[in-house]
């Protein structure tokens, strides 16, 4: 029996280097970077111009992805910039040359 490989992505974005930062997870980055990138969602994201894709992980299961999701959202603001800083030190947008 084939099984289905699922994705998940927990992600960071920002409006600039050391600027606000959100935390969130979906099962699909792109589209979801296209929304948050076109204002398409209300709320924190879209209040605060969040658009630039700074960092992201990938997980199998979702559990996985809550969870670490949750973790971070408890985490000192430097230790999500020193995780920042660790993978993309410049805060290069990640998602800058995708289809948005």
């Amino acid at each position: 029996m084939y099984k289905t490989i699922h994705q998940y992505y927990l992600y960071i974005l920002t409006n600039k280097k050391n600027g606000t930062l959100y935390i969130g997870i979906t099962n699909d980055l792109e589209r979801r970077i296209f929304e948050h990138k076109n204002k398409l969602i209300e709320g924190f994201t879209k209040r605060y111009d969040l658009t630039q894709l700074v960092y992201f992980e990938s997980y199998q299961y979702i559990n996985d992805a809550i969870k670490r999701e949750k973790n971070m959202k408890k985490w000192k603001r430097q230790w999500k910039i020193n995780l920042i800083e660790e993978e993309n030190s410049g805060w290069k947008d990640l998602a800058k040359d995708w289809n948005n």
